[in-house]
């Protein structure tokens, strides 16, 4: 029932702001990302020919939602980076681009020996020692999956290391299971807090970054694999260093897809709340001005002129200092009011 009068909210006692946070189990198996289900269909290379994207359903469907790109890259600090190597500028932009991006550059901006951070196996970012990722593949996932960011401590990869025709015969699995050793990770980069991706023995072949949904795995997982890529365009077993040289990138990334077995997260989504504490103090909101409360001049809800009267909040509304109606709120159901009771309501406006 509609009511005339009004009570206004204390902004310092009766309103407060929270914060919730929810998270959401993102399984992605190595059927859809490799060439299973859908025989490729649910590929999409571009004729850049710098990253493929993943979809989970046939892309040129309408029903298809973007998962993921990956793309094979390295430095131009790396031995691989040559005029020999095929696709090589465009492999070292891609590097360049993510590292930019994410690590950003080392010295200050008035340092003239200021330059773009290279992936590192550890956390020091001091590019010093064997720790550089100078080849990597990176996963890009899309803001479908990732919402606000991925959580700490749930991200997994699993990776075949076996021959490419069986590569999952040699799994390695790949997890930010140190995320809690080093509390909310490394954030003094562009890509925010990110973490080491380490194998179960503690070796480091790989970086999350949580805010920018982004895996970057470093070459090393498929050290000793002579034959990770023999695929369509291949010459003969190409090791991982020898197919990012002398295939394309997309050649690359079809290889890397068929040694994904498994990739599961769970994502974040930011919820912030602004909570008003709506007072109905016992000697208001007794009436309404709905006129179906009145009938013949009289309440309907009093029996005998001594009964107390009675109404029933269903709806609130917030108002501004100029008495415009900002926002409403429905109660799930009635709730009875008179002057024997004192009510407050907790309104909450997400955003």
């Amino acid at each position: 029932m509609a009511v005339k009068n009004f009570e206004q909210i204390d902004v310092n006692n009766d309103v407060t702001t929270t914060r919730t946070l929810l998270h959401e189990a993102i399984p992605v198996t190595g059927s859809i990302i490799n060439s299973g289900t859908y025989s490729n269909n649910n590929i999409k290379n571009y004729t850049h020919g710098m990253f493929q994207s993943v979809y989970d359903y046939p892309y040129l469907s309408s029903s298809a939602n973007h998962i993921f790109d990956v793309t094979a890259c390295y430095s131009a600090k790396s031995g691989l980076s040559g005029a020999v190597s095929v696709q090589n500028a465009k492999k070292v932009n891609m590097y360049t681009e993510f590292a930019q991006t994410l690590l950003g550059y080392t010295g200050s901006l008035t340092d003239p020996s200021k330059e773009v951070r290279l992936f590192e196996s550890s956390l020091t970012l001091n590019a010093a020692g064997t720790d550089l990722m100078k080849e990597v593949f990176v996963v890009n996932f899309s803001r479908l999956l990732t919402k606000d960011q991925i959580k700490k401590g749930t991200f997994s990869i699993t990776v075949g290391t076996g021959s490419f025709v069986n590569p999952h015969l040699k799994p390695v699995i790949l997890t930010d299971s140190d995320a809690s050793a080093d509390g909310s990770g490394t954030t003094n980069v562009l890509g925010g807090g990110y973490v080491l991706l380490i194998t179960s023995g503690n070796v480091a072949h790989g970086v999350v970054f949580y805010q920018a949904g982004v895996a970057v795995i470093s070459g090393s997982v498929f050290a000793g694999v002579n034959d990770f890529y023999t695929g369509p365009g291949a010459t003969g077993s190409y090791s991982f260093n020898a197919a990012l040289t002398g295939s394309t990138i997309s050649g690359s990334c079809d290889a890397i897809r068929e040694r994904i077995k498994t990739l599961s997260f769970n994502n974040t989504t930011e919820i912030n709340s602004k909570i008003y504490f709506c007072r109905a103090p016992h000697n208001k909101f007794n009436y309404s001005s709905n006129p179906t409360y009145l009938s013949g001049s009289k309440i309907r809800v009093k029996s005998t002129p001594a009964d107390q009267p009675v109404s029933y909040i269903t709806t609130v509304g917030l108002y501004n200092s100029s008495n415009e109606l900002l926002a409403v709120a429905k109660l799930s159901e009635p709730i009875r009011k008179d002057p024997t009771n004192d009510i407050t309501l907790r309104v909450r406006l997400d955003y």
